[in-house]
Parts: C-alpha cells; sequence; structure tokens
C-alpha cells in the first residue's frame, strides 16, 4: 500500500542519504562514548556531562533517523562494516586533549549538517515534507550545540563578529 503517495524512485536518493547520516551518527555516538570515558584534567565535569548529553540526544536521533528510512519503505544499514564504508566520519582516539576533542566534534559537526543539507535537497525533489522537517530541527539543534561547544573554546577575550553592532549605532 502506498501511504506515502511520493515515488519510491525519488525516495531512493533520500533513504541513501539518510543511511549515510545514520551511519555518521553512529560513528559520532562512539566517539562521544569515547571521549566521555576518557575525559581528563580541570575540565572533566563539564565536559564529561556535556559528552553525555550529546550522545544521549544522537542515540536519539539514530532511531528517529533509521525510523524515518523504514517510515520511506527502506531498511536501514544496520552493521558497523557498513557505517565506517560509508560515513565522512572518522574513528578517533580518546587519548587526546580536551580541546582536541571539542574541535574533533566540531569538525564532525560541520560533517553532519553538510549531510543534513545533501538529505534536504533530495527531499525536496522528491516532495518529501518529513524528512525536509525532520533536518530542519536537527540542523537547529546541532548549530546550536556547536555554537555553545565553540564559545567554550575560545578565549575570554575573544570577540564575534561586530558588524551588526556597529551598523545599528
Amino acid at each position: 500500500m502506498d501511504y506515502l503517495n511520493m515515488n519510491d524512485q525519488k525516495l531512493l536518493p533520500v533513504a541513501t542519504e539518510l543511511n549515510t547520516l545514520l551511519a555518521d551518527y553512529h560513528i559520532y555516538y562512539q566517539k562521544l562514548r569515547n571521549f566521555h570515558w576518557n575525559i581528563l584534567g580541570k575540565n572533566f565535569f563539564d565536559l564529561h556531562n556535556q559528552f553525555e548529553a550529546l550522545y544521549d540526544d544522537a542515540k536519539m536521533k539514530i532511531d528517529e533517523i533509521a525510523e524515518r528510512i523504514l517510515t520511506l519503505r527502506f531498511h536501514p544499514v544496520s552493521r558497523f562494516a557498513e557505517y565506517l564504508n560509508i560515513s565522512s566520519l572518522k574513528e578517533t582516539s580518546g587519548l587526546i586533549t580536551d580541546r582536541e576533542m571539542v574541535s574533533e566534534i566540531l569538525k564532525d559537526h560541520k560533517q553532519i549538517l553538510m549531510q543534513m543539507r545533501i538529505v534536504i535537497s533530495h527531499a525536496e525533489k522528491a516532495g518529501d515534507e518529513g524528512s525536509i522537517d525532520m533536518m530542519g530541527s536537527y540542523i537547529a539543534q546541532l548549530e546550536k550545540s556547536s555554537w555553545m561547544l565553540d564559545a567554550w573554546s575560545k578565549n575570554t577575550q575573544d570577540q564575534l563578529k561586530t558588524e551588526v553592532i556597529k551598523n545599528t549605532l
């Protein structure tokens, strides 16, 4: 039964890109667990808790992305070997500094955001509003998390762009 009222051929690229995003999130999730377990130093409490919040969120998104693929009537990729093969993210050692961990997560966020935009591009062509809506929400959340991690990594004397403030004076 065609309960979606959408063309399967147009949905195939959406499901394919969602599977890539699913793989990205699995690698990202494990990297966050790794960092959560291996963080040391004066930033331990802040980052230990932040990494846990991020991997809890990633775990939820993994399930939602897989269920979206199923909703589109395709099978989600479900083997780690496949995740490692199709993900643009790479595994990282947990034996790095806190700043390197945050930098690594921000690099992953950049890749994941790019992948989400690819999903949106294909979903627009397929008329898949459900995937577009899901990705829009995910993008807003991930951008906010990225901003917070980026702010954490700055020095207190650093400044953001001031053009908006200067233009209103």
